[in-house]
């Protein structure tokens, strides 16, 4: 015990009462106002009775004298209506309180930005955030929902989403680089698989297994995304494993749409996600090559600024991004790990 504590009595700290209600106090303030209680009873819709007994309920709880009671009817004492002056201050204060939450309600739905690499930008994103426009179904037992936050999506190669990330440029960041740069954590979303795929009428097309050695891939018209993009780091982190680097100076487009094309139209071969290319192999488009001894499997990412607590929008579109894109990938996810 404290120097300070021997010299303070226990008995000097007040111990701590039940608060008042607000119904008892905006009585008081309209016995107050109106003069009587039968009065204020008339004003607040109440019978005259109950508005008796709150009276006095008012009383025991503070226990203070607010009102005399004579035959011609009951007044506020002196204490009572200083006692109704601090009242009004208190409903006063609800009063903005229940206006300021109003206005919370009403207010534009809140505003994020979110930073994505492509691919998770045009496959994954548009699905997220259509099923976070969508209405939920009247009557649903969790109640009403908040409006849908006004999302801004920033598309950038991994490398970038992350120094977004990193910068407070960003609150949340989706990534398909198998790194990550210091002062981010992470969640696994889903797995994703890379695929060798060529024209239908590339000469590897018409192989009976189609498949193509390494050499032949890093030799054969290969076209690749640039620097930064996680597309590329898979092939880059693959191809050591297996023994093998990319050449120096290859050609490098800087979006999916312009590689598929290079290959369709220019006969290149390109190494892109399955995500991309699902469409083009069904139709029939694009065709996959194998390439045995290369690995190239990687998994999707969301990340965040370690240290830092997600606003209510970001926890909804996180919760939304590891639903659906777990989804797409059911036979291949993982349960979700958070790592550093």
């Amino acid at each position: 015990m404290t120097e300070a504590d021997r010299q303070t009595p226990a008995s000097t700290v007040p111990p701590r009462r039940e608060r008042t209600s607000l119904a008892l106090l905006e009585l008081l303030v309209a016995t107050d106002r109106h003069g009587s209680i039968s009065a204020a009873a008339r004003a607040l819709g109440v019978s005259q009775p109950s508005a008796s007994a709150g009276m006095r309920r008012l009383e025991r709880h503070l226990d203070l004298e607010l009102v005399t009671r004579s035959t011609r009817g009951a007044r506020l004492t002196e204490t009572g209506r200083a006692t109704a002056t601090w009242a009004r201050e208190v409903i006063d204060a609800s009063d903005r309180f229940e206006t300021s939450a109003a206005a919370l309600r009403e207010a534009p739905s809140a505003r994020i930005r979110l930073a994505a690499s492509l691919t998770i930008a045009e496959y994954l994103a548009p699905r997220w955030l259509a099923t976070l426009a969508a209405p939920r179904a009247t009557g649903s037992p969790a109640g009403p929902e908040a409006p849908a936050p006004d999302v801004e999506l920033l598309v950038r190669n991994s490398r970038t989403v992350m120094e977004l990330v990193l910068a407070d440029e960003a609150d949340l960041g989706f990534i398909e680089s198998s790194t990550m740069r210091r002062g981010l954590r992470s969640r696994t979303l889903a797995r994703d698989e890379l695929l060798v795929v060529v024209a239908p009428t590339h000469p590897w097309a018409s192989r009976r297994r189609r498949t193509a050695t390494v050499d032949e891939l890093l030799g054969g018209g290969l076209v690749v995304r640039e620097r930064g993009s996680g597309t590329r780091e898979t092939l880059e982190k693959s191809l050591v494993a297996a023994g093998a680097r990319l050449p120096e100076h290859l050609p490098y487009l800087g979006s999916t749409a312009s590689l598929k094309t290079a290959v369709q139209y220019g006969g290149a071969v390109a190494v892109l996600s399955r995500l991309t290319v699902a469409d083009d192999l069904a139709r029939g488009s694009l065709v996959q090559v194998d390439v045995p001894g290369l690995d190239l499997s990687r998994r999707l990412r969301m990340i965040w600024k370690d240290g830092t607590e997600l606003t209510a929008a970001a926890r909804r579109i996180a919760a939304v991004a590891t639903g659906s894109a777990g989804a797409l990938h059911s036979r291949t996810v993982r349960s979700p790990t958070i790592t550093r």
